[in-house]
């Protein structure tokens, strides 16, 4: 199944997963950079690729989409909702530009406001939350544009040789974000 405009942006659309996207995904698993900065690095080495099938799950999921180059139809990334909560209305987030060359220029802010439009107007949610480690100043400074409020921190949370990061908790309400489309 090819990628398909789910939720249109200025840049980006999101699409549902494709598994003929999995070398793309793969590629940005197997990404020490990457991993440093979206999933605070990792102490084991990542298994091959076993092909398509590596993303059935995620092409199953309603809750994890694509993020395709509006002009391009290029897989640059992903965004999830990776925890939800339907009872108290409340979900956590994750988001990740895989493809280095679509860093800083706006791909992933564009990317995560289809992602809160899509949690606050058509899911429902009343709080959407993320992490993000301290040394992410890029990833903070979006997440701050976009209106994410910081409310925790949990000191040393990630250890890497001799180095320690906080991991800092960051929310928004859906009252914050009505008011401030």
């Amino acid at each position: 199944m090819p990628n398909y405009r789910k939720l249109t942006g200025e840049q980006v659309y999101l699409s549902p997963v494709c598994t003929d996207d999995w070398r793309a995904y793969d590629r940005w698993y197997n990404d020490d950079e990457l991993a440093f900065f979206h999933y605070g690095g990792r102490t084991e080495v990542s298994p091959a690729a076993t092909g398509p099938e590596s993303l059935e799950r995620l092409a199953k999921s309603k809750d994890t989409f694509s993020i395709v180059d509006k002009e391009t139809d290029a897989v640059i990334g992903s965004c999830e909702f990776n925890y939800e909560d339907k009872e108290n209305r409340y979900a956590k987030i994750g988001i990740g530009i895989g493809e280095k060359g679509y860093w800083s220029k706006g791909y992933g802010s564009d990317a995560l406001r289809l992602l809160l439009e899509f949690g606050f107007n058509v899911r429902g949610y009343n709080t959407i939350c993320l992490n993000v480690f301290e040394y992410n100043k890029r990833a903070m400074a979006c997440y701050e544009k976009l209106g994410f409020k910081r409310q925790g921190v949990w000191r040393e949370t990630l250890i890497r040789g001799e180095k320690r990061y906080a991991c800092i908790h960051m929310d928004m309400l859906a009252s914050e974000y009505f008011a401030g489309e």
